[in-house]
């Protein structure tokens, strides 16, 4: 069919609509409108995260198969808008410019519970856990974590310890390579 070609490699802007990484997929809704866009596990694993949230912005490019309207490279994501809630007031009243000052810190998931709404992380070198919230991973564009999974943070001293201020995919945190390995 002439009609698979022609769509194959289209770029499309848009927001997740939803995303369960136990189902292995979500789909998305183009800011054009149109049908919702399945978003497989495998297509955002490759782009190096294996959760994104609900309402993140995100660039894909989409192929139209026999089922529908496909994505097969993300292309960005970008963060949810925040909300007005106030989670978090003493990690959120920090100033951003102070956030962005902080290192980048390689760490590993010791263990996440999106229904409990928290869980853990293990920088490297350092003894202590980096408590990671929800909100904070959400505001981050990613909506759940695995246990082992290689991650990047930037974390900030809380009352009752460190707490992460952003987290990221351990690939988007990555230079961007020359080209050699």
């Amino acid at each position: 069919m002439g009609e698979s070609e022609e769509n194959s490699g289209r770029r499309v802007r848009g927001r997740v609509k939803w995303f369960d990484p136990g189902k292995g997929f979500g789909f998305v809704i183009a800011d054009e409108g149109g049908p919702d866009i399945l978003l497989h596990a495998n297509v955002l694993r490759n782009y190096g995260q294996s959760s994104v949230a609900e309402g993140a912005g995100i660039e894909v490019e989409v192929q139209t198969t026999s089922r529908g309207q496909q994505a097969v490279h993300v292309l960005s994501i970008e963060p949810p808008e925040t909300g007005d809630g106030p989670p978090l007031e003493d990690l959120f009243d920090t100033d951003p410019a102070e956030l962005e000052a902080q290192p980048l810190e390689p760490a590993r998931v010791k263990w996440f519970d999106k229904s409990k709404g928290f869980g853990f992380a293990n920088v490297f070198g350092r003894p202590e856990d980096v408590f990671i919230h929800v909100e904070v991973l959400r505001r981050s564009g990613l909506s759940d974590l695995q246990p082992g999974e290689a991650i990047c943070l930037r974390a900030v001293e809380g009352r009752r310890g460190r707490m992460a201020a952003m987290v990221c995919s351990w690939e988007s945190a990555l230079p961007p390579s020359d080209g050699g390995r």
